[in-house]
C-alpha cells in the first residue's frame, strides 16, 4: 500500500522531558526525529502532539518543539493516542486514512495506538527508527507485534521519499538535504 501525503496525519507520541533520558540510544532517536520533522514540515503534513501526563512526565522536549509548526499538545491519561477524544476528532477532522507513528514508549502507547488504529480503520505506519523505549528488547518485540497486527513499518528516510512521490522538485531537494 502507498502512503499519500493528502490521505494523512502524523502522531508525535509523548516525547517528554522527564522519560526522554531513559529512553535507549536517545540521542540518535531524537537526531532521526528532528530530520523527520523537518521533512513534514516541508511535505506541509499536519502532525498531532501528545503527551501523557505532562503534570508528572513534563512537557515535549524542547528541540522537538522547536521543529513544530504548531506546539498544542493533546494530553491523555490513556496509553493510546486513541483514547483522547481530541485525536480521535482531529483524525477525523483531517480525514486521515494514514497515520505515521512515532515517538515514545514503542513497547506502551505507541503499540497500544497502532492496535487501536487498526481496529479503528485507519493504517498506522510506524517510523521504525523514530521510536524506542527504555530497553531495546521491548522495542524489538513491540514492533514485531505491531507487523504481525497489519501495521507498516518503515523509516523516516523512507516514509519522506514516499511523501515526495518524484525527484526534482524543490521539495525533494530540500528533503534531501535534511535527510543526509
Amino acid at each position: 500500500m502507498r502512503i499519500h501525503k493528502d490521505e494523512s496525519v502524523a502522531i508525535l507520541v509523548d516525547m517528554q522531558e522527564r522519560l526522554f533520558p531513559h529512553i535507549h540510544e536517545h540521542a540518535q532517536l531524537e537526531q532521526n526525529m528532528l530530520r523527520l520533522l523537518r521533512g513534514l514540515n516541508l511535505l506541509e503534513m499536519p502532525v498531532l502532539v501528545t503527551e501523557q501526563y505532562a503534570k508528572g512526565l513534563g512537557p515535549t522536549i524542547p528541540s522537538v518543539q522547536a521543529e513544530l509548526v504548531s506546539y498544542a499538545p493533546m494530553e491523555k491519561m490513556s496509553f493510546s493516542c486513541c483514547g483522547a477524544q481530541s485525536v480521535m476528532s482531529a483524525l477525523s477532522e483531517a480525514h486521515a486514512k494514514t497515520v505515521l507513528l512515532f515517538g515514545i514508549e514503542a513497547h506502551a502507547c505507541v503499540l497500544q495506538t497502532a492496535v487501536d488504529l487498526l481496529e479503528s480503520g485507519y493504517t498506522p505506519v510506524v517510523v521504525e527508527d523514530c521510536i524506542s523505549s527504555r530497553k531495546l528488547n521491548d522495542k524489538q518485540v513491540a514492533v514485531a507485534r505491531m507487523r504481525q497486527e497489519g501495521a507498516i513499518i518503515t523509516t523516516y528516510e523512507s516514509v519522506l521519499l514516499e511523501l515526495c512521490v518524484e525527484a526534482g522538485t524543490e521539495t525533494f531537494k530540500a528533503i534531501s538535504k535534511t535527510i543526509k
